[in-house]
């Protein structure tokens, strides 16, 4: 997996995070370790473009929660927590969409996961990027 990231200005300013490849038990920390060093840096609002991403498995779900949480200030589970941290993934569509972090082109399977996991109702998700800028 390949990850890149840009800063852009909409209303506020919003960083891009470009990601590339499956994500899954692999490479998710990574994808926490990143959002984290953004957040470090000053990031609020992230924007993640899924639109490289074919495949992501339960511990992929697991750093996009993960990474809402941390963007909205909650302490996120600890992934390495196994099934808390995914039971955590499972109930986090109840609380409605959250502001802070936005999801961009997820592929037909990705979003099928998550739409399956109830992180659709979690996230608020686009496919034009444009749009998506607009909505922060």
């Amino acid at each position: 997996m390949n990850m890149t990231s840009e800063q852009t200005q909409a209303r506020v300013p919003v960083t891009i995070l470009r990601l590339s490849g499956d994500v899954d038990g692999s490479n998710y920390r990574a994808v926490i370790d990143q959002a984290q060093a953004l957040y470090r840096q000053g990031t609020r609002d992230l924007l993640i473009d899924l639109g490289g991403v074919a495949y992501t498995s339960s511990a992929g779900l697991v750093a996009l929660h993960n990474v809402a949480l941390l963007f909205n200030a909650l302490e996120p589970p600890d992934p390495e927590q196994g099934w808390r941290a995914i039971r955590a993934v499972a109930d986090a569509g109840e609380g409605g969409p959250q502001p802070h972090v936005k999801l961009l082109n997820p592929q037909p399977r990705v979003a099928g996961v998550l739409e399956q996991t109830g992180l659709a109702s979690f996230f608020q998700i686009y496919n034009d990027q444009a749009a998506a800028l607009a909505s922060f």
